[in-house]
């Protein structure tokens, strides 16, 4: 990482503002080291607010799978058929983006598990944070509150989260001064992963660039 930042020209390092990325260590470290090598003033390092989605909505999937399985065991087979089938897309979906029979079935399904309905709500409360227009100051805030709400339930799910919340704070909340994220990155990532397994068999690197160019910009050129 350290080799590659350093070939980013003189001219291009002082355009830079933000640095976004994940939260593993060598990262963050590279990055520190780099932007105090250089004297680059006012550069911010970002952790990508997705990674940090992804984090705390998996500690809220484990607390999901772990009382499905219970409401399996204990509710009727009908009840459970009833209420319960399809909750883990019902879950995992953004509550705004239900329809009024999905969030009926949603409701009937939180009914059955108070834990998993507390630990919905704090994952709910959490995206919104980072929906709000909010100075770091003010997020990094919001953000310890919410921590603090979370400790005084007998919810554990979050554990493991807060102590990376905790340490990373700092990071996170400068996710709020530019609102920059690698959601871009990761899309082309993405698409770029899609477009190589489409291509199996292509012999020529060449090909393959121009099959990503295609896809990137064919549309708005030839369509």
């Amino acid at each position: 990482m350290s080799a590659f930042l350093e070939t980013i020209p003189a001219r291009l390092r002082a355009t830079i503002h933000t640095f976004c990325t994940d939260m593993w260590e060598g990262y963050l470290t590279a990055i520190a080291e780099f932007i105090s090598r250089h004297k680059m003033e006012g550069t911010a390092i970002v952790v990508d607010r997705f990674h940090v989605a992804q984090h705390y909505r998996d500690d809220f999937d484990h607390l999901r799978k772990q009382e499905m399985r219970r409401l399996k065991q204990e509710l009727p087979a009908e009840r459970y058929a009833a209420d319960c089938t399809g909750a883990l897309w019902l879950l995992r979906r953004n509550h705004d983006d239900l329809d009024e029979e999905q969030q009926a079935q949603l409701r009937r399904i939180l009914a059955h598990s108070p834990q998993l309905h507390l630990a919905y709500s704090l994952r709910q409360e959490l995206t919104a944070i980072f929906e709000m227009k909010l100075s770091r100051k003010q997020a990094q805030t919001r953000l310890l509150k919410w921590i603090a709400k979370v400790e005084q339930t007998s919810l554990t799910c979050f554990d493991d989260f807060i102590k990376t919340l905790r340490h990373h704070l700092s990071y996170i909340a400068n996710y709020f001064i530019r609102r920059a994220s690698s959601g871009f990155v990761e899309g082309l990532n993405n698409k770029v992963k899609v477009i190589k397994r489409r291509c199996y068999g292509i012999k020529k690197v060449s090909t393959l660039f121009q099959r990503i160019w295609l896809d990137l910009e064919g549309y708005k050129r030839f369509v």
